[in-house]
């Protein structure tokens, strides 16, 4: 049944790729009547919302675009950073929505970075029970519900993790579309290119949360009906 579960949201995100790929490639080919690229974007919107400490960068890598906190830079892929299309506005402006909920102090960002070294070492405490469970630790007497208790902690970590990043991504890509609308960096054709593309990226965290909530159900159901053996 895991198995299942694992190859019908593998199908599905690869499914979600996809189209986010294509998206992103269909309007890439549509230049902006603004002639900006996404790091001129992206250090406009900065400005605007009067961040000056961070940074605009190119990284290596297609679909590699995000915003750290730690160094407080914006990371533009090669695409999005030299871009001058309806995609690379989206890109770039999403990833400065993300600098300025830092600068604002957004709840929803603060408390998925509160949770970043909880989400580390729950990864690292599942690679355990997995090696534990490939070495058949899990057929071992008394092992078997206390593995599955902490497999549903970790599971439910994970989960938590996925859903609080739903709404920071969704606010970001929101404040994004707002900003470019507001100071005419899109037309209102390029507009809807960027809010279409955007909302192909966030429906890849939709994915990932509802696959960590579904196998988070299935590791309970799974401890329920072992402990009514």
């Amino acid at each position: 049944m895991l198995l299942l579960i694992g190859v019908v949201f593998m199908i599905i995100s690869w499914s979600v790729s996809n189209k986010l790929k294509n998206k992103f490639k269909k309007y890439s080919q549509v230049g902006l009547a603004s002639n900006l690229s996404g790091r001129e974007i992206a250090e406009k919107m900065l400005a605007d919302h009067g961040i000056y400490d961070v940074k605009v960068v190119s990284v290596e890598g297609q679909l590699t675009d995000h915003y750290n906190p730690a160094n407080k830079t914006v990371n533009l892929s090669p695409e999005v950073y030299h871009g001058r299309s309806a995609a690379a506005a989206a890109v770039a402006a999403h990833e400065c929505g993300h600098a300025v909920q830092h600068a604002t102090a957004y709840s929803f960002l603060e408390f998925r970075s509160a949770m970043v070294p909880v989400q580390n070492v729950t990864a690292r405490v599942m690679n355990i029970m997995f090696m534990a469970m490939l070495f058949g630790a899990f057929f071992m007497k008394g092992f078997a519900e206390t593995g599955l208790l902490i497999i549903i902690g970790c599971y439910f970590v994970f989960t938590l993790f996925a859903f609080v990043t739903l709404p920071v991504e969704f606010d970001a890509s929101s404040r994004a579309l707002a900003w470019i609308d507001r100071k005419g960096i899109v037309t209102s054709k390029e507009h809807e290119m960027a809010k279409d593309a955007l909302k192909w990226a966030a429906m890849t965290y939709v994915v990932a949360a509802l696959s960590a909530l579904v196998t988070l159900f299935y590791f309970i159901l799974s401890y329920l009906g072992m402990s009514r053996d």
